[in-house]
């Protein structure tokens, strides 16, 4: 166990091992079944404590496939894997990285998924993973038709690292590691903690922009959002 030596509650041990189940299936001929359950052990524990702990086993399932599919991308990396339009080649991961992954991280992951429409491969961590995503900013992604359902802080892992071809940082100093053959930008976002429902709109906007030219440095037309929400 972790720090944080929590015993697994009976019902969450049924549920992770559904869990396990539709993992090890899923990864059936790329990962052997105990290499999965070790993830998913993993998974869980650093998601403890988490402020919804009955959706526990759900987010520690969602985060063990991320981490494997980051791990599958880092061991058969092929170069430069932009996609161009109208051709199949792989799409690019893109990993935004902030310190609590509740505001600017993930505001940053869903418009780049929202906008990307599937083009982009998406994911978000924190060097220091909140409780929770902030209120206002799942406010202002409803806003735009953006669903914050599935939401929630993540810690950053090696898997996910390795396996990004860019790596965004915001207001994480060099927490996060730096590995040859990615990309690596960083984004003087202001951190909508604390700020008003105007001030965090803003917010979203300026991350919005530079999502939009991102986009457009990976050859990708970006899908315009849903008109925001009357005020």
């Amino acid at each position: 166990m972790t720090g944080t030596d929590q015993p697994t509650t009976s019902a969450h041990q049924v549920t992770l091992s559904g869990a396990l189940s539709a993992l090890v299936e899923e990864f059936a001929g790329t990962y052997a079944p105990e290499t999965v359950a070790e993830c998913l052990e993993d998974s869980y524990e650093r998601l403890l404590p988490a402020s919804v702990s009955s959706f526990l086993p759900l987010l520690a399932q969602r985060f063990t496939r991320e981490r494997l599919r980051a791990a599958v991308r880092a061991a058969d990396r092929s170069p430069a894997p932009r996609r161009d339009a109208g051709e199949g080649r792989p799409s690019s991961l893109v990993l935004f990285v902030c310190t609590a992954n509740s505001g600017r991280s993930q505001l940053a992951a869903a418009l780049l998924a929202h906008r990307s429409a599937g083009e982009v491969q998406v994911a978000s961590a924190g060097t220091t993973p909140g409780a929770a995503v902030q209120s206002e900013v799942a406010l202002v992604l409803d806003e735009l038709g953006i669903d914050t359902g599935e939401l929630f802080p993540k810690p950053l892992t090696d898997e996910v690292v390795a396996g990004a071809d860019v790596v965004v940082t915001m207001g994480c100093g060099d927490s996060c590691p730096v590995l040859p053959g990615r990309r690596y930008l960083d984004w003087g976002v202001a951190d909508p903690q604390g700020r008003d429902l105007e001030a965090v709109r803003r917010i979203r906007d300026d991350i919005d922009a530079r999502v939009v030219a991102l986009l457009d440095d990976l050859l990708v037309d970006p899908q315009a959002p849903a008109a925001p929400a009357a005020r």
